[in-house]
């Protein structure tokens, strides 16, 4: 026997043939070890990986976890071995045993070899055998964190067997995995031997909060099966359930046909109710999920949902349909029978150009939101199909739409389709006259079939501005605009008389605009600070009048004077309507940034209406619904408007403040407020909402409106967690919804108990006031399950089980 050094590069000093051979041989098994011990651990994750879908495929509705997952799998990437690579030894003492054909490594040995580092008391190759043997504190540590240890390895040269005892593995996410043994036979099955998996840590000599065990498991890569025999699902350390069998896909099939986990709930109007969705894998880019829905009170909803990949896109089928009989106010042709198709879809056409569509057809108003397939606040239906192209300097896009209401006394005035909208943009690449020319155009085709109502418009405009900065700092920015339309109607009502109608005509329109905007900012550097303060001026001059009193409006009904549309051009919300006369706007703007972090913005502002015809007076027109086509009290309807403020702050990391007000121009009376606060601090997180609107007669709005939402949540320790929101109407001193929850999260483990009541009724659309109690837990790697009951005799609402809304 010989005695070697201490440390070795196997890639150098070759002292004699046989232990090169030796040193090759123990790579080679080396290699062979390091399967097996990952094909144990990719094991154990498979055997609680439950067969839904939602865990390998993307896109399928559900829950969201709260343990995302990394890519790989719990083990993270599997690392590409690079058998270039020379392996590295480092021991106490290495001896070759020429008698017995055997090199012996002993003492702190430490192997190295493609960023693994295997460490144990001592190390054995057994030429003859072509065996390796590893044991006493053999450690295991692999390229992405995971540790393996075991009492004894032993492996052999030809890759096709393998034993581990006393197996221990720590994964990247802290997962445990242990055995008292494994045996890798015939090259492609691996033998568990009274196995245990738990992603949850423990104290030293106590069970862990939950762990699966079995007293064998089987994996055959050849067959792709993990097969489980005398498993327990154990909670601190006590069995609380068991199957003597099962068997389920290993990780490398992506997708394979079975039952998914059932669900549970009971309703008050619905009664209890119980689904089993069983899962289609039918090709490797499209599948089909059933999910019938049974409820003791209304009988079987049934559902389906396709989904298909394709190389250029991808799209969805949903298909929900029931046959009601508890329903007496339907009126349809289908008789007592309720469903919807639900489809959506997008593909790339080119590099640049991308169609798809989000469509749903329903049989009435509210089967949607009966079944909660629907948010009950939903209040509208808008269905789009779309074409669109876009690239650095040019942007198009045609939608066809259909609009619909979702309230019953909607049908006659609500629906509309819209064939199509098509806007186009284009900026000039090289400057012009100094500054940046573009050119847009629109067009819509539009109908309203329950009133017999069309519509067509085209527009054209080309705008151009270039701003310029003087000697002084004063910022001069000149813009011109140029635009023309056609605009055409047929049986458009009459805006004086919304029961009458004008006749039916196609006019021709242009306007051309120029303007200045002016700035001057201040700027004041401190030790702590930068102080900003910038007035800007802005005069805008158009044509006094353009005829558009009678004219339809279908596009530019969203009005709200704030202090985002001080500097507008035009402030009309679409093409219907035009700004007329000259308009002189004033407003200073403060920015205060200082070096702790603070940022804080304020802006005021009013708007001068100097000459001309007032496009926002007090009459705006009617439609057909008796509706303003928009508001005559927007607080821009006199020569002065109402004043605007807007103030964004956020005194530091993780806390804003926005406030927008509207004050009446005479007496600096409020007209109107929103105010949003967000602020995260440590354990605390708190939400505020806040809105204010003056009351409006010609509105309807017979005293003021004002509404609050807020949210509040305190985590009690790193594991405990409490949440409370809710939504008041302040002017009729009534909760729109209450929400409250508890919630337990460990790095393992989530429960949640989650209380929601919302105040909203429509005996019409079968929409009552609801309580609902849902309790959701997760285990990691393995799923969650969630309850839901109104046994508090109310109807549940939110359609997400398990979530809160926010």
């Amino acid at each position: 026997m010989r005695a070697a050094p201490t440390a070795h590069n196997v890639s150098e000093g070759t002292p004699s043939l046989r232990r090169v051979a030796a040193r090759r041989r123990m790579a080679q098994v080396w290699l062979a070890l390091l399967g097996v011990i990952v094909a144990g651990c990719l094991l154990s994750q498979a055997a609680l990986a439950q067969s839904d879908p939602s865990l390998r495929l993307p896109n399928l509705p559900g829950s969201k976890s709260a343990f995302p997952k990394k890519a790989g799998g719990i083990l993270g990437p599997r690392p590409k071995i690079d058998r270039a690579q020379p392996i590295y030894i480092q021991t106490d003492k290495l001896t070759y045993d020429d008698k017995n054909n055997r090199v012996i490594a002993q003492g702190n040995v430490e192997i190295y070899y493609n960023n693994y580092i295997l460490t144990a008391d001592r190390v054995i190759y057994d030429q003859s055998l072509n065996k390796l043997l590893a044991e006493g504190n053999a450690q295991l540590k692999e390229p992405n964190g995971s540790v393996v240890r075991a009492d004894r390895f032993e492996a052999t040269d030809d890759f096709r067997d393998a034993f581990i005892q006393g197996l221990s593995s720590v994964t990247n996410d802290d997962t445990r995995i242990a055995a008292e043994s494994a045996v890798r036979k015939e090259g492609n099955v691996t033998e568990f031997e009274k196995g245990k998996f738990t992603p949850c840590r423990n104290d030293p000599g106590m069970p862990p909060l939950w762990c699966i065990g079995a007293a064998r498991i089987i994996h055959d890569q050849a067959a792709k099966t993990i097969t489980y025999q005398d498993a327990q699902f154990q909670l601190f350390g006590v069995p609380v359930f068991y199957l003597p069998y099962f068997q389920h896909p290993d990780p490398t099939v992506k997708r394979q046909s079975g039952f998914l986990m059932p669900s549970y709930d009971s309703s008050s109007t619905l009664g209890f109710s119980v689904q089993v969705p069983y899962y289609f894998a039918l090709a490797p880019n499209y599948d089909f999920t059933f999910n019938p829905h049974y409820y003791s009170d209304r009988g079987v909803l049934w559902q389906g949902n396709w989904r298909h990949r394709l190389a250029d896109g991808k799209y969805s089928i949903d298909i929900a349909a029931i046959e009601d009989r508890t329903v007496s106010t339907l009126d349809s042709d289908l008789g007592n029978w309720r469903g919807s198709i639900q489809t959506k879809g997008q593909f790339n056409l080119a590099s640049w150009w991308k169609y798809g569509w989000d469509v749903t057809l329903e049989s009435d108003e509210s089967f949607r939101r009966t079944y909660k397939l629907d948010s009950i606040f939903q209040t509208d239906r808008i269905n789009v199909g779309y074409l669109q192209g876009i690239s650095d300097r040019n942007y198009f896009a045609a939608n066809l739409y259909h609009f619909g209401g979702l309230f019953l006394e909607d049908n006659n005035v609500a629906t509309s389709y819209v064939h199509p909208v098509i806007d186009w943009n284009y900026i000039v690449g090289t400057p012009v006259a100094g500054g940046q020319l573009g050119f847009s155009a629109h067009a819509r085709a539009l109908t309203r079939p329950n009133d017999g109502s069309d519509s067509n418009h085209l527009v054209v405009q080309t705008d151009w501005k270039r701003k310029m900065v003087d000697p002084m700092g004063q910022v001069w920015t000149p813009f011109a605009n140029l635009r023309g339309d056609i605009y055409s109607w047929e049986n458009a009502r009459n805006p004086d008389n919304p029961a009458a109608f004008i006749p039916d005509d196609t006019v021709v329109r242009g306007q051309a605009v120029a303007g200045m905007l002016y700035s001057y900012p201040f700027v004041a550097h401190t030790a702590s600070a930068t102080h900003v303060i910038e007035p800007t001026a802005q005069i805008i001059a158009r044509p006094n009048n353009i005829d558009q009193r009678r004219l339809p409006d279908e596009d530019a009904r969203s009005l709200i004077w704030d202090d985002t549309l001080l500097f507008d051009i035009d402030r009309f919300s679409g093409y219907d309507r035009y700004e007329t006369g000259t308009r002189a706007n004033l407003g200073m703007q403060y920015t205060l940034q200082t070096a702790s972090g603070m940022y804080a913005r304020f802006v005021a502002g009013q708007s001068l209406h100097l000459a001309g015809d007032n496009p926002f007076d007090a009459n705006p027109g009617k439609d057909a619904a008796d509706v303003y086509y928009y508001d005559p009290a927007s607080g821009l309807q006199t020569d002065r408007s109402d004043y605007v403020t807007g103030v964004y702050l956020s005194p530091f990391a993780g806390t804003s403040v926005v406030a927008q007000a509207r004050f009446d121009e005479h007496d600096w009376s409020l007209r109107r407020q929103d105010t949003a606060i967000n602020a995260s601090y440590g354990p605390l997180l708190a939400q505020v909402g806040y809105t204010y609107t003056q009351f409006d007669t010609k509105l309807g709005l017979l005293d003021d409106q004002e509404e609050a939402i807020g949210l509040l949540g305190l985590r009690l320790t790193d594991r405990w967690s409490v949440m409370g929101q809710m939504r008041y109407d302040i002017d009729d001193g009534t909760r729109i919804q209450d929400v409250y929850q508890v919630k337990y999260q460990d790095e393992c483990f989530v429960l949640s108990a989650s209380y929601i009541e919302t105040f909203i009724e429509n005996q019409a659309l079968e929409i009552k006031p609801d309580r609902t109690l849902m309790l959701r837990f997760e285990l990691k790697h393995l799923g969650g399950y969630n309850y839901k009951t109104d046994a508090l005799n109310h109807v549940f609402g939110d359609t997400n089980e398990g979530s809160i809304p926010r």
